[in-house]
């Protein structure tokens, strides 16, 4: 039996609308605007983003930790949109959107490992901040360039493991529905499901704390020890402890509540306020993926530094 998800035409062309902000319309009217901005905004996020990865690949000087990891950080962000956007942008030229089960199960495995990860690799950025500033002499010692990859390969492998088991129980459980309320497979897929099972509920549990509630934890003491130290050292210190920390903790609070908003909407299912939604929707497929670069090429001084000089050197000789 072909399991193929078929995702109803009213649900997709709201969210299409949540996403270009253009009302209640007709999706065979404006097929191609929407295709052109979705387009557009894919680009920006591949073309922001591998931007600074490249920098601090070229450049010597943001060879650290702080700045691998942010790369770490903006290649997940590349990787998640290029997992979202290219079906989005082949259903909305399509006359129907279908998916089949199998693809739809990739990109569950896709959206949420990244996901993971992505905390994973806040915690060892808080890590990093923590020893930079409260234990500076043992800074080259601590987070030598081993341990950096060590950090990196677990944040990434770590949650792909966590997530290949659900993926593969999702797979294994008998479907009733074959049309569920949105456009990107995560957690209201699981309205396909005849029964809802308790092995997986279990198992998502269990990432949940493992992925997003230890790793919190953990950031939080660290910047709060950072910011103690901070307070008791002088003027230098906390100008280091904002300048570094600061970006680190608006991206935090961002994909914390992109985060919560996911874990929330598999319970409360279609009583969510559409307003929200909307809020919500725009953040995973637009704002958080822009966010990163934007922050982190603003508020972190080398990087701007070197995106001034790249942008003189294209737009002025």
């Amino acid at each position: 039996m072909d399991c193929g998800l078929n995702i109803t035409l009213m649900d997709y062309e709201l969210n299409l609308t949540y996403i270009t902000l253009d009302g209640y319309v007709e999706l065979n009217q404006y097929r191609f605007v929407y295709f052109v901005i979705m387009f557009t905004v894919y680009i920006l996020i591949i073309c922001s983003n591998s931007t600074i990865v490249c920098l601090i690949w070229i450049h010597k000087n943001l060879h650290e930790p702080m700045y691998i990891f942010i790369a770490a950080l903006l290649f997940n962000s590349v990787l998640f949109s290029t997992a979202i956007y290219p079906k989005i942008l082949i259903d909305v030229l399509s006359e129907k959107q279908i998916m089949s089960y199998s693809a739809c199960l990739f990109q569950y495995f896709i959206f949420y490992s990244l996901g993971g990860s992505e905390f994973l690799l806040l915690a060892a950025m808080s890590y990093d901040r923590y020893v930079s500033i409260c234990k500076p002499l043992q800074y080259p010692t601590i987070m030598t360039k081993i341990n950096v990859r060590i950090f990196l390969f677990l944040a990434w492998f770590s949650a792909a493991c966590h997530f290949a088991g659900l993926t593969i129980l999702n797979a294994k459980t008998k479907l009733c529905n074959f049309s569920f309320k949105g456009v990107v497979c995560n957690n209201i897929m699981y309205e396909l499901h005849c029964v809802k099972s308790s092995v997986i509920t279990f198992y998502g549990v269990v990432a949940l704390v493992d992925l997003v509630i230890f790793p919190l934890i953990f950031i939080v003491f660290t910047y709060i020890r950072i910011f103690i130290i901070a307070y008791r050292s002088g003027r230098e210190v906390r100008r280091k402890a904002a300048e570094t920390c600061l970006p680190h903790l608006i991206v935090l609070i961002s994909y914390s509540c992109l985060a919560v908003y996911d874990i929330v909407i598999a319970r409360v299912e279609s009583s969510f306020p559409k307003t929200a939604r909307l809020i919500m929707t725009l953040q995973a497929a637009v704002y958080h993926p822009l966010f990163n670069p934007l922050i982190y090429g603003l508020k972190m001084k080398e990087i701007y530094k070197h995106l001034k000089r790249l942008f003189y050197c294209c737009f002025v000789h």
